[in-house]
């Protein structure tokens, strides 16, 4: 757009406002803000940079610019008001958020759905479930504009986060009457009908954490029905429920459905597939999924790599393990991979309780190769080399030799395998 030298509107500003500030931080986002025109300086940008200070935790930059928005008249709206509660809920401080409610009320300001949401969240972490009641029954008494699925949605994942279940499950049968209410009443049914795909989603993922297991297949066989096609998306949420619900075969079942008719492969869906399997001790089943991902897609492999080197070690195959490693790391080329600390942790603790000396060092050896190899790798070392009650004199040429600052838990471990 710049380069074509279009004239930006104040909603694009703050949309590039938003994107800097997730991609280039919080700093790079202030100097845009301050360089723009004053007449561009108003309170759609303000209350962007406002839900970005709210974002990062950055309660006393928020408050600061809260106030002088306030100064400047820019507190027309709900919107900053709701900016201001989510930095609360996100600080652990949900006893604020009322506070601000009572703000808004006295400045004549009205709730808007996102308010209102915020708002029942507050209560649900108080504990405060006849709070939360009183909320709804306000939005209700406010008008039908406020309503919509996302409230029984937020409702239900209260109750779910609290063990209410039957609460959840009530509030989950109202969701599903205002999918059918907007689907019958909106003149632009099909438009509507898109949209609801994602009432779907929350549908399905919170009967999974009702653990009603009969509701999540039901709703998925109803949104099946519901659209012409079944995307990636839905398929990955449906899998993903049946994973925290342990329902392998339902997992199985569904991948196989999902992999004999999609037109884009996603390793996504393979990996939920993956790891139910290996959960189960099913590694041919995993094996066989992984294989034909690796002909139908380009990747990324790696957590799924990291799903088999777990799973190994844990069956004491340290060999496939460490194979599924330098795989992942011939993989990687160009993009900084690297393994996950619960990974690293399970070769650390398998070599050190094996006293496994030799599988640590041919670990080292591929993070080497790589150039991978740091202070965490030769302390995951020395610390099998101590488990197994070996010395290693050459070790300290080894570190200075691989550029490795020695801190104090390396000294420390130096001194048992290689002392001065």
């Amino acid at each position: 757009m710049q380069k074509r030298k279009m004239n930006f509107s104040h909603v694009d500003h703050a949309v590039y406002l938003d994107l800097t500030a997730k991609t280039k931080g919080i700093a790079a986002a202030e100097n845009y803000f301050d360089n723009l025109p004053p007449s561009v300086q108003n309170h759609v940008t303000y209350s962007t940079l406002l839900n970005c200070y709210c974002k990062e935790r950055m309660s006393e930059k928020a408050l600061t610019l809260f106030e002088k928005m306030d100064k400047m008249k820019l507190l027309s709206t709900s919107m900053p008001f709701s900016n201001l509660m989510t930095l609360h809920m996100r600080l652990g401080q949900p006893e604020k958020v009322l506070d601000i409610v009572q703000e808004m009320k006295q400045r004549g300001v009205s709730p808007g759905t996102f308010t209102y949401n915020i708002w029942m969240q507050s209560y649900g972490c108080l504990n405060d479930f006849e709070g939360v009641q009183r909320v709804l029954d306000e939005m209700k008494t406010d008008g039908k504009e406020n309503f919509s699925w996302t409230t029984y949605s937020n409702l239900a994942t209260i109750y779910v986060k609290a063990g209410l279940f039957d609460k959840a499950e009530s509030a989950l049968r109202k969701l599903e009457e205002q999918i059918e209410c907007g689907r019958d009443c909106d003149f632009q049914k099909k438009r509507r009908h898109d949209a609801d795909r994602e009432a779907y989603h929350f549908l399905i993922s919170l009967y999974a954490g009702t653990s009603n297991l009969s509701e999540v297949h039901r709703v998925w066989n109803s949104l099946k029905s519901s659209f012409r096609t079944t995307t990636n998306i839905s398929y990955l949420n449906v899998l993903q429920a049946l994973a925290k619900l342990k329902d392998v075969e339902g997992i199985l079942k569904c991948f196989k459905e999902w992999e004999s008719s999609c037109h884009s492969y996603d390793m996504r869906l393979a990996n939920v597939a993956i790891r139910a399997c290996l959960e189960h001790d099913m590694y041919e089943e995993a094996a066989s999924i992984f294989d034909e991902a690796l002909k139908r897609t380009k990747g990324l492999f790696f957590k799924a790599r990291e799903m088999f080197m777990v799973f190994f070690l844990k069956n004491h195959q340290p060999d496939l393990a460490l194979k599924h490693m330098k795989a992942a790391f011939s993989e990687a080329k160009e993009i900084e991979w690297q393994p996950d600390q619960k990974t690293v942790s399970a070769f650390l603790n398998y070599f050190e309780d094996g006293k496994d000396v030799d599988g640590a060092e041919r670990l080292c050896k591929i993070w080497k190769q790589i150039n991978r190899l740091n202070s965490n790798a030769y302390i995951l070392l020395l610390k099998t080399y101590t488990a197994a009650g070996r010395l290693a004199p050459e070790m300290r040429q080894r570190l200075e030799e691989d550029n490795i600052e020695i801190n104090p838990e390396l000294e420390n471990l130096l001194e048992r395998v290689s002392p001065k």
